[in-house]
């Protein structure tokens, strides 16, 4: 899923120590001029990369390999109750998942998370 704090909003800089990922920032503040526009860098071990997700971006991130080890620093404390999510392939985002032949594994939460357009405003960040 892409997930995101509303109140509690964490900028987050992640990288991968070991195995691979391919990580995803959508940009939901409302008003933004790049509203609903994303980006994505493939995280590995070898390549070293970092992808920096500013506040009022969700986060996503699909495992390529066995096994990873994420990263994450974040600048606020992480706060149970605040946490907001939008559908991983809502088709109005676009974003490019790589094909790795199976289906990705949901979380509950993920399995009924809505599209951006569905979203309550009220539960996206203003810039």
């Amino acid at each position: 899923g892409l997930h995101y704090q509303l109140r509690n909003s964490q900028a987050k800089l992640v990288t991968v120590m070991r195995g691979a990922v391919y990580d995803v920032a959508v940009d939901i503040r409302q008003n933004s001029q790049t509203f609903g526009k994303w980006v994505a860098e493939e995280l590995t071990e070898e390549n070293g990369h970092q992808l920096f997700v500013p506040h009022g971006f969700a986060h996503g991130f699909l495992v390529l390999s066995d096994s990873v080890d994420f990263i994450y620093k974040c600048d606020n404390y992480y706060t149970p109750g605040d946490e907001y999510g939008i559908l991983w392939n809502d088709p109005a985002i676009g974003i490019a998942w790589p094909n790795t032949g199976t289906e990705p594994t949901l979380s509950d939460k993920d399995k009924i998370a809505e599209t951006l357009n569905d979203t309550p405003k009220e539960n996206l960040p203003i810039i």
